[in-house]
């Protein structure tokens, strides 16, 4: 038998520690939370997407009674971004969650789901997606998706 160990990099940010337009990332997406539609879960969040253009996409959470047919904002803002910008990269993504009338004390991070959506548009692009998980006590920093998802689903 063999044991491997698998390790993840996290950057920890005081947000105003982040550079500016990452700071700017995070509070858009902090904006889509107050659109999203969470009737059922009064779990908000918001994403937003910087393309390798300097656009930013915005997306948010969109829920359905009849589950699992509503959408995580990260894919709402990436796959907004795919359709209207099919050749441009993505940078980075930016994520806020806000429940119970306020923001997330702690970042959260992508489902599964999003994830693996996140890797394929990595692997499109062949260019590496930081992501920013933002939370109201510090910020996580993680350099490319295929840290979030070593053991991924592939071709």
């Amino acid at each position: 038998m063999k044991e491997q160990n698998i390790q993840m990099a996290v950057r920890i940010y005081d947000f105003t520690e982040l550079p500016l337009n990452y700071q700017k990332l995070i509070e858009l997406a902090k904006e889509q939370t107050q659109s999203a539609y969470a009737l059922h879960s009064h779990f908000q969040v918001g994403a937003t997407v910087l393309l390798a253009d300097g656009e930013i996409i915005g997306g948010n959470n969109q829920e359905n009674l009849a589950y699992p047919s509503g959408l995580c904002a990260e894919r709402v803002a990436l796959f907004y971004a795919n359709s209207q910008h099919p050749k441009t990269a993505v940078k980075a993504i930016a994520i806020a969650a806000f429940t119970n009338g306020t923001f997330t004390e702690d970042p959260i991070s992508p489902c599964g789901a999003c994830r693996q959506v996140l890797l394929e548009t990595e692997t499109r692009f062949k260019q590496d997606i930081e992501i920013l998980l933002y939370g109201k006590k510090e910020v996580f920093v993680i350099k490319r998706v295929s840290d979030l998802l070593p053991l991924c689903f592939s071709k």
